[in-house]
């Protein structure tokens, strides 16, 4: 049986190798039973190998991230010894500037605190911008559609404080709205623009003669269990903004309480900051984090940023040393070779017959600088990510 060779682009991590996707094997065998049962196993695997990379991955950066958006929650939640929210506050006042403002009148503690919840809410979104600079434009949009949904459900229990309980079908419209926002935002932009970023850098970077290293690639960057965690995140951000709205909306007097809707709040939010930096990660651990451009083709057309076809050949590189080698690729793409007999002066498509001396072109080139041995793709391939 004839051996697979080696890929092209050995994975180095910072402290150590850890398998590929392609290489966890399945953790459960659900799809013994029914295959409709396989997504299960193929979504329990993903997030086994997301884990175990987060774990080698994640740090002080991640946990200073997660931490303040936690303190942003809790303290935008809490209430114990104030009593400002579980009393229903000064409700014929509202709006955040003015003398009429609700906002500036608030205890002096629900006041301090709100303000720390907000600082502690910004620093975490700039440090989710610094630390993942090829996901920039996405958390924008992100954080418009986790806003968008916040305020529908606001308008919404503005009509009707115990919505949806009787509810009519115009208090809907607030939710409603928020929530085509964010399915605009998260599923037809970012999911859009991960998915085809990751289309383009598996087909230019992990371009290779056998296909089955090319599939392998393609296991590697699959994106099922991201997705999930996208779908997810959308769903603790309705629970979020439904238990957070409904925790104010009540009016005086106030007979149930707040606690167990504001510990609803805390956790589901607490959950969705952590669902949205796993979204930021992935994509830019799967990515490299090198010089790419998270969007889809078509923003890629509006930008000018889309491919253009070349007009030059390209003088084939050694992936090793770069120093120059007989590899060339022409403007439609084709790769050709020289030769290998020393004594042809005939090119061609690496495998197939020289239009010379009809010998099998070389598939693999030998570097005479450096004595190391690639396909020919290779000298054109950029390996310096996953």
């Amino acid at each position: 049986m004839e051996e697979v060779p080696e890929p092209l682009e050995v994975e180095k991590f910072r402290d150590g190798d850890i398998p590929r996707l392609s290489e966890f094997s399945n953790v459960t065998s659900f799809g013994k039973w029914s295959n409709l049962l396989l997504f299960l196993d193929t979504l329990i695997t993903q997030f086994t190998f997301h884990v175990s990379t987060s774990r080698k991955f994640w740090g002080v950066s991640e946990a200073m991230i997660l931490a303040l958006s936690s303190a942003s929650v809790i303290l935008g939640a809490w209430d114990y010894g104030i009593g400002e929210l579980s009393s229903g506050g000064d409700w014929s006042r509202g709006g955040l500037f003015g003398d009429e403002s609700g906002f500036l009148r608030l205890e002096d503690w629900s006041l301090m605190l709100s303000l720390l919840s907000m600082m502690s809410w910004l620093s975490a979104i700039v440090l989710m911008w610094i630390r993942y600079p090829i996901m920039r434009e996405n958390l924008v949009f992100l954080v418009v559609a986790m806003l968008a949904v916040q305020l529908g459900y606001i308008y919404s229990h503005a009509a009707s404080p115990d919505f949806p309980i009787e509810s009519d079908l115009s208090d809907w419209g607030g939710v409603a709205m928020g929530n085509l926002v964010m399915v605009f935002l998260a599923l037809f932009v970012v999911h859009r623009a991960v998915t085809e970023t990751r289309d383009i850098h598996v087909e230019e970077k992990h371009a290779h003669p056998d296909p089955r290293l090319v599939d392998k690639a393609w296991k590697d960057h699959r994106l099922e269990a991201w997705s999930g965690s996208l779908a997810v995140w959308a769903i603790m951000i309705n629970i979020m903004s439904w238990t957070g709205a409904q925790a104010v909306s009540q009016r005086p007097p106030i007979e149930d309480g707040i606690f167990g809707l504001s510990v609803a709040y805390v956790i589901s939010g607490i959950l969705s900051f952590f669902l949205l930096m796993h979204i930021l990660w992935y994509p830019h651990f799967m990515l490299g984090g090198g010089d790419h451009t998270i969007q889809s083709s078509r923003a890629r057309e509006v930008s000018g940023s889309s491919p253009v076809a070349r007009k030059e050949t390209l003088q084939g590189l050694c992936p090793v040393c770069g120093a120059e080698t007989p590899v060339i690729k022409k403007p439609s793409g084709q790769i050709e070779v020289h030769c290998s007999d020393t004594d042809c002066s005939g090119w061609g498509i690496p495998g197939e017959a020289c239009i010379s001396c009809a010998k099998d072109l070389p598939m693999r080139m030998r570097c005479e600088k450096c004595g190391s041995s690639s396909s020919a793709t290779s000298h054109f391939v950029k390996t310096d990510a996953w």
